[in-house]
């Protein structure tokens, strides 16, 4: 790695960060359990603090970038098997509504970023440009359920930045205000285990298990949301539809959706 953090950009430490290891990984060709470096020599190489480190691997691990295993490393992650999982398009906060209980979120970060590769190709926007980002933390009934980091080009939304998230369905936002209307996505679902700062977040224990929901929506031809959502792996389960279809019409996907147990 040759690149150096630029002290002089209005770019945070940690994004800068983020993107030289991102780049690191595709030029060197690393493949799945190749061993990266770990947090002290990350912060010895590029002169930052260990809090920025963190973030910056923090942010790749919930891309699935990268895999973090506690007294052993960081690591590239290994690819997943698809399963070619969809779920219809309604919002946690549509499910959890339909069967009578409540959902709240604690917003703990809503701010517009520079877009990095990795999600500006998924959004096929340009590296660089101006990207909405939204953390939240979701509780039902009060209970800590799920924590999802939320993407989507600033122009879609430009003014979402400042609209409050607490309480209201973004999905539904997005119609109301935005006339976003979302027609079709891919989501995939893979299980994980909790990590202390995220089992701390979901009320568990580190290394209980999580079922991890990304997901890519579209508006027409345009993807204009990507989400990366933790679940508790005690309070959510999917349930999948299936149906036999004849071979001709082996290209139908299967419809998921989130419900508790």
């Amino acid at each position: 790695m040759t690149s150096a953090i630029d002290r002089s950009s209005p770019l945070p430490f940690y994004h800068q960060l983020k993107q030289i290891l991102l780049t690191d990984l595709r030029e060197r060709d690393l493949t799945a359990g190749d061993r990266l470096p770990g947090d002290h020599e990350l912060c010895a190489t590029f002169d930052v603090s260990r809090t920025v480190v963190r973030q910056a691997l923090a942010e790749l691990e919930t891309e699935g970038v990268i895999v973090r295993v506690k007294g052993r490393g960081t690591f590239v992650a290994p690819q997943k098997t698809s399963e070619h999982l969809v779920q219809s398009l309604t919002g946690l906060y549509e499910d959890v509504a339909a069967r009578g209980s409540h959902l709240r979120s604690v917003v703990r970060r809503q701010e517009v970023v520079p877009a990095d590769q990795q999600i500006a190709a998924e959004l096929e926007i340009q590296p660089g440009a101006p990207l909405i980002v939204i953390e939240r933390l979701r509780f039902v009934d009060d209970e800590p359920w799920v924590l999802a980091t939320t993407y989507l080009p600033y122009d879609v939304a430009p003014g979402l930045v400042d609209d409050d998230l607490t309480d209201q369905s973004l999905y539904a936002l997005l119609e109301r205000r935005y006339d976003v209307h979302l027609t079709h996505g891919r989501r995939g679902v893979e299980a994980a285990v909790a990590h202390d700062a995220l089992a701390a977040d979901l009320g568990v224990k580190p290394g209980d298990p999580v079922l991890v929901l990304r997901s890519t929506s579209h508006a027409g031809e345009r993807p204009v949301e990507m989400f990366v959502a933790y679940h508790r792996g005690d309070r959510s389960r999917f349930e999948v539809t299936l149906n036999r279809t004849r071979p001709a019409d082996a290209h139908l996907e299967p419809l998921m959706r989130v419900t508790a147990p």
